[in-house]
């Protein structure tokens, strides 16, 4: 079949562009998701993921240019039809196989690329290739070089995309039902670049010399294609982390950034004639400047929403200006297109991974932010060179002035922290403190959220305060009333899913046994050694390293009186946590008339629901306990939700007057490792 209808053949090569980049998008949240039970759901996984879906979007971008480069363009479509049918098999799959494989736990990094290697490499690869590559055969089809806007138009179908998971597909469909439907998307796609694959090589070309004997494009501006979208990339990378660890854990508040990311592309290569480039400009300096000055003041009280509002624009205004930039800097050559592309997805990988996995590694305390503002200002004043000395002037100051601000940022850190440090899995910092009442007091914090405080008995509370557990596990509280009706005065065997401060380990009584799962490496040598309450407790304690539901999964029967699950206080709720399938291996490690105990304080989250279904689903009768805050005490507000298979542990003396029954929200479903979703949970 030959097309005769020129608006036609744009038409389906649009209709490519969108549907693969819409695809595209799509596959990373699901096939990231899928490896949550058997991988866990720490921050180095998300990492991970992220680090192979660029690095595959790169080995796209590579094969297109390749594709255009080392031969005859119409001999290469022959190979790019076998790919896709390849990759339509390879998609089918993935979308009807069963789950990644446990294993490599020696090496779960390598594991992960593989299982997403094997999987879903082939396809996302050649979803990828799809925007360059269809872009220089339709401007090698039609007069006019390379249409630069349909690169736009693929990120607004990413932009779709990233709105649409979270909000309409997640919410409602399985994850097996969404790999269905993903892969008729594939189907469809497939067809379309087949029809499109013929009447390419049927059609002859039509293009103007000089679009391929022109002035080649120099280094300096290949240098910019490379690190104008690596700029783009950090800024994203840095604001997204600090928006979610430093001002406010709420669920999806990485959306916020991301879809400005996008919008920055959609803007910059379909209406950049519409920007009024002095005056972002203007607003880039002034936004650099006020928030780095900002950053170094981490004693201002700011509102949640200016905060998150002053970033927002900042991201945007910042990754407006790299875009625009590089679409002004785009190739005149239709010859230089894939190369072009190549150098984007290069600069995004690479500024992905400087602030993902290097910046972790190298820097003790976040200074991220303040670096990529260095890096964005030191670009301004390249690209504004040529426009005079009042602009060179102008950011040549500017880069001086954010470069003193990185001195500031430093001292401001070191500011009553008694330790800091970091990792894949977030900032770690031990703060000082002092009371009204006199009270010295060590907080462990993973960015903004308190993981646990002791008192150590120096002010009017002393000596009670020494060892008193403090902030959600007050005696009070629903733990503090589940242990206290546990057991008697016989030794307990206590599991607890999170260490933090170690604070659960102040109700260990002599002959207890209590038992910490904990993900992330740095925290035990801070329990041990900057709080007493691990080494001073009378009961034996043990640790157990990596993923909760992965280490439990591979124990025998622990037979715990109480099982405390404490992880659902940040923005990155671990969700395969608090499935039917987690809760089974819990039950499998709980003695008979064991008890499960969900800490859930969260300021923008209700989680009662959730487990309102979940023990509705296993017959287990549930319970929410709410104590109030003591500021005096050093104890907060918590909220606690038990579980037992029967209600005998609250008719008891301690619990009968707090337990309270769980409303059942008629939204929301009991999660499985094939579904689950925020959306209906979230305080709006």
């Amino acid at each position: 079949m030959r097309l005769q209808s020129a608006g036609l053949v744009k038409a389906l090569f649009q209709s490519a562009i969108f549907l693969a980049s819409l695809l595209l998008f799509l596959s990373e949240p699901m096939a990231a998701k899928q490896l949550l039970p058997v991988f866990g759901g720490s921050a180095a996984v998300w990492i991970t993921c992220l680090v192979f879906f660029q690095a595959a979007l790169l080995a796209g971008y590579l094969y297109a240019h390749l594709l255009e480069r080392r031969s005859a363009w119409r001999g290469w479509i022959g190979l790019h039809v076998l790919l896709l049918a390849g990759a339509t098999c390879s998609a089918a799959v993935w979308a009807f196989g069963a789950g990644p494989a446990a294993g490599g736990a020696a090496h779960p990094s390598l594991h992960i690329f593989a299982s997403l290697g094997a999987s879903i490499g082939i396809p996302f690869l050649l979803l990828g290739s799809t925007s360059p590559l269809l872009q220089v055969w339709l401007g090698r089809m039609h007069p006019g070089g390379v249409p630069y806007r349909l690169f736009g138009l693929s990120n607004l179908a990413s932009l779709l995309a990233l709105v649409a998971y979270p909000s309409v597909i997640e919410p409602y469909l399985a994850l097996r039902t969404q790999r269905t439907l993903w892969f008729c998307g594939v189907l469809l796609f497939a067809a379309i670049s087949a029809v499109l694959s013929r009447q390419v090589r049927r059609t002859p070309a039509t293009r103007k010399e000089s679009e391929f004997t022109g002035a080649a494009s120099h280094r300096a501006r290949r240098w910019m294609w490379f690190l104008l979208p690596m700029a783009g990339a950090m800024q994203l990378s840095a604001v997204t982390a600090h928006l979610t660890v430093n001002v406010a854990a709420i669920p999806l508040l990485w959306i916020l950034p991301l879809a400005a990311y996008l919008a920055t592309f959609v803007i910059a290569f379909q209406y950049a004639r519409f920007v009024p480039r002095t005056a972002m400009l203007g607003v880039l300096a002034v936004m650099l400047i006020s928030l780095a000055d900002f950053l170094t003041k981490p004693e201002m009280a700011v509102p949640i929403g200016l905060s998150i509002g002053l970033f927002l624009v900042e991201v945007f205004v910042a990754c407006l200006f790299c875009h625009t930039e590089l679409y002004a800097l785009r190739p005149a050559r239709a010859d230089e297109a894939t190369g072009f592309y190549l150098m984007i997805a290069a600069g995004g990988a690479a500024g992905s991974a400087l602030i993902g996995i290097v910046a972790p590694l190298v820097f003790r305390a976040n200074y991220d932010l303040s670096l990529t503002f260095v890096l964005t200002a030191a670009l301004a004043l390249a690209a504004c060179w040529q426009d005079g000395p009042k602009q060179r002037l102008l950011w040549g100051g500017c880069v001086l002035l954010l470069v003193g601000l990185c001195v500031a940022l430093r001292v401001a850190y070191l500011h009553d922290d008694m330790m800091a440090t970091r990792n894949f899995y977030g900032s770690l910092s031990v703060k000082r403190s002092i009371s009204e009442d006199g009270e010295q007091r060590r907080t462990l914090m993973h960015g903004t959220i308190v993981h646990g405080t002791e008192l150590f008995g120096e002010g009017v509370l002393a000596p009670a305060a020494v060892r008193t557990p403090t902030t959600y596990y007050a005696p009070d509280s629903g733990i503090g009333l589940a242990l206290g009706a546990c057991c008697g005065t016989r030794g307990r065997n206590i599991g607890v899913v999170g260490l933090g401060a170690g604070t659960l380990a102040a109700y260990g009584r002599a002959g207890d046994r209590i038992r910490f799962y904990e993900i992330n490496p740095a925290v035990p040598p801070i329990a041990r050694n900057l709080f007493t309450y691990i080494r001073e407790s009378p009961a034996q304690t043990t640790f157990a390293e990596g993923d909760a539901r992965a280490s439990l999964a591979a124990e025998p029967a622990q037979r715990f009186d109480v099982l405390v699950v404490d992880a659902f206080s940040g923005d990155a709720i671990p969700l395969h946590l608090l499935t039917l399938q987690a809760l089974a291996i819990y039950r499998r490690h709980l003695a008979p008339g064991g008890v499960l105990a969900f800490h859930i304080s969260n300021q923008y989250i209700d989680l009662k629901p959730e487990l309102a279904e979940l023990a509705l689903a296993t017959g287990m009768q549930a319970r929410s306990v709410a104590s109030e805050r003591n500021e005096r005490r050093g104890e907060y507000r918590a909220v606690w939700v038990l579980l037992a298979d029967n209600d005998q542990l609250f008719r008891t003396p301690e619990l009968a007057a707090h337990a309270e029954p769980l409303e059942r929200n008629p939204r929301v479903h009991a999660w499985t490792d094939d579904y689950s979703s925020l959306m209906p949970l979230i305080r709006w």
